[in-house]
């Protein structure tokens, strides 16, 4: 009996895409399987992405970062760093803010995640600003949505007003930062909710292992 065949790729664009990420995960995941977590991102992104002339792009970012969390989660090697996941409402302030500065903050002792229960059309323009500010790369940021595999794959969740949309695994390490929503705010206002966001990521650097 013949293997059904590998569903279609709704843009054939996606092909080298999968082809890049089938390679890098040979002996890990199968074609199909890579093929086919490639076609749910581009799927869930574009349903709400206001400009899609990058999805293609974008859609192979994200499910690099899917399958990364599923080899985790499945026990394959890793850095051993701790994993952090930021989740709020939009993926397109807090989330994104957080993210942004723990993985400038850390050098590199976290792997840093971040993703919104509704994510938004696009990134907020005063947190590029606010982030270019303060010396973080914001370049290449996009809203996500929150995924099975990446809330597994973390070892730290953290929730930015998601209240109870946002999922609870056991065995992980949970934190609410009740951080001002930015989502329409001044610039001056924007500024603070960075700052609160920065005061929090030291503390939170603080607790975790040095190497």
């Amino acid at each position: 009996m013949s293997a059904a065949p590998t569903p279609a790729l709704p843009d054939e664009r996606l092909a080298a895409g999968a082809a890049r990420l089938a390679t890098r995960h040979t002996g890990r995941f199968s074609a199909e399987t890579v093929q086919g977590l490639l076609t749910d991102s581009y799927r869930r992104l574009a349903e709400t992405a206001s400009v899609t002339t990058h999805l293609v792009v974008l859609a192979e970012r994200f499910t690099a970062e899917r399958l990364d969390a599923l080899a985790h989660v499945q026990g394959a090697p890793g850095s051993g760093v701790a994993r952090v996941l930021f989740v709020c409402s939009h993926n397109a302030g807090r989330s994104q803010l957080a993210a942004a500065l723990l993985q400038y903050r850390a050098g590199g002792r976290v792997t840093v995640s971040s993703a919104g229960t509704h994510p938004g059309p696009g990134i907020e323009p005063h947190i590029v600003q606010v982030l270019t500010e303060a010396g973080a790369d914001a370049a290449g940021a996009f809203p996500k949505p929150l995924t099975d595999e990446v809330v597994r794959a973390a070892d730290i969740v953290i929730t930015m007003g998601c209240g109870e949309a946002c999922p609870v695994v056991p065995g992980r390490r949970y934190l609410d930062w009740p951080v001002t929503d930015p989502d329409g705010a001044p610039i001056a206002v924007v500024r603070t909710v960075r700052d609160d966001i920065d005061r929090r990521i030291t503390d939170l650097l603080a607790g975790l292992p040095s190497t």
